[in-house]
C-alpha cells in the first residue's frame, strides 16, 4: 500500500480558484470531456455562495492542492433527510493512492453528517476500476443504472 499523504481538507474560498482550477481541468481530462468556461465559472461563484446547495473543498498539503471535492444538498422524497450527491472527486496524478481520495469522501461524509443528511451517494464511471477499488471499501453498490438525456 501506498503511503498516506497528511492533508488539510478545507472549503474553497475566494482566494483557492487559481489553485481549483488545475485540479478541475485534470478532472475534466481525466474523463474526457470540456465543461464550457461560462459553467466553470458558475460552479465557482456558487460554491462560494452561503445560499447556494453546491460545496467544495480542497485537499491542500505542504502549501498546494492536490486534490478536490464538490457535493450538493438535495430534497429526496424518500427520507425526510436530504440526500448529499457527491458530484466530483480528483485526485492530483502524481498523489494518487494515497489516501487523499478517502480523506475528502470522509470529509464530505461529516459534512453531510452536520446537514443531518440521509445518505451520500455518488457515479463513476464503469471503466474507473482503480477509484472503484476504494468505493467498495468504503460504500455500497445501489445496483441503479443512470440513464440520462441532454437537453438544449
Amino acid at each position: 500500500m501506498a503511503v498516506r499523504i497528511p492533508v488539510e481538507i478545507r472549503p474553497v474560498g475566494a482566494a483557492d480558484q487559481a489553485a481549483w482550477l488545475p485540479l478541475w481541468q485534470g478532472y475534466q481530462r481525466f474523463y474526457m470531456t470540456e465543461i464550457p468556461t461560462a459553467a466553470s465559472e458558475q460552479a465557482w461563484q456558487r460554491f462560494l455562495d452561503p445560499a447556494e446547495p453546491m460545496h467544495a473543498a480542497l485537499a491542500w498539503h505542504e502549501d498546494k492542492a492536490i486534490g478536490l471535492v464538490h457535493w450538493v444538498y438535495h430534497r429526496s422524497s424518500w427520507t425526510v433527510g436530504d440526500y448529499c450527491y457527491l458530484q466530483d472527486l480528483f485526485i492530483a496524478k502524481d498523489v494518487r493512492s494515497s489516501g487523499i481520495g478517502r480523506q475528502l469522501i470522509e470529509h464530505v461524509y461529516d459534512q453531510a453528517r452536520q446537514r443531518e443528511c440521509a445518505r451520500v451517494y455518488w457515479l463513476t464511471h464503469e471503466s474507473n476500476s482503480r477509484a472503484m477499488l476504494l468505493y467498495e471499501r468504503i460504500a455500497e453498490r445501489s445496483g441503479f443504472v443512470q440513464y440520462r438525456k441532454l437537453l438544449g
